[in-house]
């Protein structure tokens, strides 16, 4: 089992860098951040780019590997996006992970002026997104023309220093999305469904799993990455350490492979303190 933790992309820098160099130190898997322009409560609050934050903190780890969870579709073209994922693969030296979704509602989704689009809508512009960011990361050059995206003349050079390309954990819940994943993904990631009581979440957890396993078989795979975001539920998983510990053994017996807490916060979302991330650093990372 492998655990990553979440820095929110919410400080100046020189408060944010001794989060990033600690997390390697402290022995985390994976390090992301938000690929956000705004995010629910924090919308009004400081909120710095994902691309730019994970290019600084590539500077000063080394081994960690660092990703986004989730970049958007929401105010993302693929053919420029490619060329940002390009450098920064190349800047970290090859220890980035793109975690990618269909774009949800809310702020971002409004923010540029663009009308709303429905599930079946979102579920299509995600489906051409993958598709052409693949397709830009591996091949030369890439012609496309698609409903949400288009590409004349795409160049891939210099390409990724992973190949054949940077690894996709595609979060999908629904049945398209899983496709894309079962497809595209190195790994898979989801947040359960919500709900309010902690069992009923699990419950939903436990029910995806399944139902991603269905999606591979149908499409003929066999190892994924599956990726659970620990605080998707109605307890944050840092609230102490025996607490912690508990959801990662549940995430196991699930057939998850890797779980993601998020760094404490002085408030909510994620209220919690340093010094339980030192514990679980001291007392439950070795174990795994």
């Amino acid at each position: 089992m492998r655990v990553g933790i979440v820095i929110l992309p919410e400080h100046r820098w020189w408060a944010a860098e001794p989060m990033w160099r600690m997390a390697e130190e402290y022995g985390f898997a994976h390090a992301w951040t938000y690929d956000h322009l705004g995010w629910r409560s924090l919308v009004d609050k400081p909120w710095f780019d994902a691309v730019p934050t994970l290019t600084a903190a590539a500077t000063v780890t080394s081994t960690i590997r660092l990703g986004t969870l989730v970049a958007s579709p929401n105010f993302r073209h693929p053919v420029h996006f490619a060329r940002e994922l390009t450098a920064l693969d190349d800047v970290s030296d090859g220890r980035i992970t793109l975690g990618i979704g269909s774009g949800g509602l809310g702020f971002d989704a409004a923010v540029l002026g663009g009308g709303e689009l429905s599930p079946a809508q979102r579920a299509d512009r995600f489906g051409e997104f993958v598709e052409l960011l693949d397709t830009v990361l591996t091949q030369d050059v890439t012609d496309y023309s698609g409903e949400h995206y288009a590409a004349v003349g795409a160049r891939r050079s210099p390409g990724c220093v992973q190949q054949p390309r940077l690894p996709f954990v595609i979060a999908a819940n629904g049945p398209r999305a899983m496709g894309l994943a079962a497809r595209y993904g190195q790994g898979w990631v989801t947040t359960g469904t919500a709900h309010d009581e902690e069992e009923a979440w699990w419950r939903s957890v436990a029910d995806l799993s399944l139902r991603f396993g269905d999606v591979l078989a149908e499409n003929g795979r066999e190892k994924v990455d599956r990726y659970l975001q620990l605080d998707a539920g109605p307890v944050y998983s840092m609230s102490s350490v025996e607490c912690f510990r508990n959801m990662v053994g549940r995430a196991r017996e699930l057939g998850f492979t890797d779980v993601i807490t998020h760094w404490p916060r002085a408030e909510a979302p994620y209220a919690g303190t340093e010094s339980t991330v030192e514990e679980i650093a001291s007392e439950v990372l070795p174990e795994l």
